[in-house]
């Protein structure tokens, strides 16, 4: 049996898993979802690419790291990109959410994230058109691995990289004191604020790492698929899956809840087509959570 579709769903459920983290980081924290955390994704993918145009245009034409199909250039601009999608998440914040959070209704922030997400959309169209763009147009050979498995050179960094920012935002959540009251205030807000955590610290930090994670999704999908504005809004029911499969304000859970979601597709892709891709994800989403409705991870509010 060919097992290729289980690389094929390490990969979606990594970009899912990433994503996913700033989207239950958000809800658990600031207890409303985000619709435009999907446009994050795309934001940061764009912003990545153009500091890569940057570079390219002060140093020239610069080899890829061998047998990588990218070089130092699109790296650092990752670095870079992590950065404006952090800020832009937090300028978002700062503008409208947090203006609207003050009035105590949540529908009213969770509509206009909705709102958000469709003029951050539009305004990528605006800046870069429509046309799907790439990182790299250069072709690279997969390894054949066994097992009917082939895998490239990219795929390995980009799983690499992924296990090592999961494990990187799971120290920092229990191991720093900045971690430790982002758990506080997500499981209390009202006891968190009485022993003194700095509420309006943990909401930037929060907004940042979220954006900043959104930002490697976004570059992981561009570079082994294709860069476009509606990149994100196609990653956002599957992030939301995962948040909830993994439970509200589990970091570990939403990436396994990412890679379950991820597994699912592309095995419901390999056996039964791809038009039920969605539908199959969603069924073991429903699945779990009559079981379970907090989630794998979750843990019940007091």
């Amino acid at each position: 049996m060919n097992l290729q579709f289980v690389v094929d769903g390490l990969l979606a459920g990594s970009m899912i898993g990433l994503g996913a983290i700033g989207v239950t980081l958000t809800y658990s924290i600031l207890r409303f979802s985000n619709f435009a955390h999907g446009d994050f994704m795309a934001w940061g993918a764009y912003a990545t690419l153009a500091v890569v145009g940057a570079i390219g245009a002060m140093f020239g034409k610069i080899a890829p790291m061998a047998p990588l199909s990218f070089g130092w250039p699109l790296i650092a601009a990752v670095i870079v990109g992590m950065a404006i999608t952090g800020l832009l998440a937090l300028l978002l914040d700062m503008m409208l959410f947090a203006r609207l959070r003050a009035k105590g209704q949540a529908i009213i922030v969770v509509m206009a994230s909705f709102g958000a997400s469709m003029a951050l959309r539009s305004l990528l169209e605006f800046i870069f058109s429509s046309r799907p763009t790439y990182f790299s147009r250069a072709i690279q050979i997969a390894m054949p691995v066994g097992f009917g498995i082939r895998v490239t050179p990219d795929q390995i960094a980009l799983l690499l990289l992924t296990a090592v920012l999961v494990l990187g935002v799971h120290l920092l959540m229990t191991r720093t004191q900045t971690g430790r009251s982002m758990q506080a205030l997500s499981q209390n807000a009202a006891l968190a604020r009485i022993v003194g955590i700095d509420v309006a610290k943990i909401v930037r930090v929060t907004w940042i790492i979220g954006g900043a994670l959104a930002c490697v999704a976004g570059v992981m999908i561009g570079i082994l698929i294709q860069i476009r504005p509606f990149m994100g809004f196609d990653m956002l029911l599957p992030m939301f899956a995962a948040a909830i499969l993994g439970g509200i304000g589990s970091v570990p859970g939403a990436v396994l809840g990412g890679l379950i979601i991820g597994m699912a597709e592309a095995g419901a892709v390999q056996l039964v087509g791809a038009e039920w891709r969605a539908a199959v994800s969603f069924i073991i989403l429903m699945s779990v959570l009559f079981v379970r409705p907090i989630g794998l991870f979750g843990v019940r509010e007091r």
